[in-house]
């Protein structure tokens, strides 16, 4: 394994967290309250595992190129593929800053017992933390398979 590799090895795992995202929501909409909590812890250790990978992977290019500022990959499409990536980029960005918050206290409420206010949290949590994965997906393949750079 390179460390050209790991992009889409963190897409695979926020794939995987997506799946468990939506399993968990379905679980619980059942009432399977012992299911939803597996697949939703799996989803935050998975999710944990892809942002350990995301930053390794910027910091091992940052280092590879042995330059001091973070190191980015850019975009080779246009028009409206650029119109479409670069508004979903950002908002994605944004999101997941939000969700490294969001989800830690959203977890911490079911742990403490508090069912009723980690219900209200995880009903943004829950949605944000989607977009933010699937998302994640999607700029993987709008910068390495759909519009890689020439460069």
């Amino acid at each position: 394994m390179s460390i050209d590799d790991i992009p889409a090895l963190n897409a695979c795992l926020n794939a995987i967290a997506t799946v468990l995202m939506v399993t968990g929501f379905v679980f619980i909409k059942r009432g399977n309250q012992a299911a939803h909590r597996k697949c939703m812890l799996s989803a935050g250790v998975v999710s944990a595992i892809f942002l350990v990978g995301y930053v390794g992977h910027k910091e091992l290019k940052r280092q590879a190129a042995g330059v001091g500022e973070a190191i980015h990959t850019e975009f080779g499409g246009t028009g409206l593929a650029a119109a479409i990536y670069y508004p979903m980029l950002i908002t994605h960005i944004i999101l997941a800053i939000a969700i490294a918050f969001l989800v830690p206290r959203t977890f911490w409420l079911a742990i403490k017992g508090d069912l009723e206010r980690h219900k209200r949290w995880a009903r943004w949590t829950f949605p944000i933390w989607l977009y933010v994965s699937v998302t994640g997906v999607l700029v993987y393949l709008f910068l390495y398979q759909w519009w890689p750079s020439a460069v």
